[in-house]
């Protein structure tokens, strides 16, 4: 059947098959290149916060041209932009900037000044989860950088599974990777980096919602601090 003919179902099906095919902890190069055997470059998209680039690059290495979404929420560190910018220049990637339906000033305008702070929920959905699954609807597979020593959230993320969120493929291939897999590979192919990471920021979202992590605490602790929350939704 023509890829581009494939029924929910069909996906569905071959989410199955190749989460059963590949297990657990397959290398990411391989989890990619069951990728690239079963989809073209422009059914897949890559989501980056731009905490590093080393997604992108794996992927770009067998989807060159692959789109690159990153959630442009209004809410960015100035470090992350560059990052973006950054990634944009060196990889073999088309950057895709996703955007909220209001600016941060007509989301102030509406729902009041600072929304994150009363309803971080709110603003992310409106900000992340929503437009992504706006971005998203175009394609049958998409990539995440979703890590299981990340939180006790993503102890269980498993390389390849049918999001019932989005209604396709997804695809977490650093998923039994460690923050030091991570560094190590950027450090070795020259991939653009956050500073913010060497300076107390393993885990790297909005501005006004991140904090530095002290030694020993949750990489994801920065996040949404003080709150119960600890992740946007979009990986839940």
């Amino acid at each position: 059947m023509s890829v581009a003919l494939r029924t929910e179902a069909d996906l569905k099906a071959l989410a199955a098959h190749g989460a059963e095919e590949l297990g657990w902890d397959t290398p990411a190069e391989e989890v990619i290149a069951w990728v690239a055997r079963n989809f073209d470059v422009s059914q897949a998209a890559v989501a980056c916060s731009m905490a590093d680039a080393v997604l992108p690059h794996l992927v770009s290495q067998q989807f060159s041209g692959v789109d690159v979404l990153f959630l442009e929420t209004g809410y960015h560190f100035t470090e992350t932009h560059v990052t973006r910018n950054e990634v944009a220049e060196q990889l073999d990637i088309n950057i895709v900037d996703v955007m909220p339906e209001l600016t941060v000033a007509e989301q102030a305008a509406e729902f009041g000044k600072d929304l994150f702070g009363r309803d971080p929920a709110q603003c992310c959905a409106m900000r992340k989860m929503d437009p992504l699954k706006k971005a998203l609807s175009g394609y049958q597979v998409w990539f995440t950088g979703v890590r299981r020593d990340e939180a006790p959230t993503r102890t269980n993320t498993p390389l390849i599974t049918w999001d019932h969120v989005h209604n396709l493929v997804k695809i977490s291939p650093l998923a039994a990777w460690t923050f030091d897999d991570l560094l190590d590979y950027a450090g070795e192919h020259q991939v653009p980096v956050n500073m913010l990471l060497s300076n107390g920021y393993p885990s790297i979202g909005c501005q006004p919602c991140t904090r530095p992590v002290a030694p020993g605490e949750d990489p994801r602790a920065g996040r949404w601090a003080g709150l119960a929350k600890t992740e946007c939704g979009i990986h839940q």
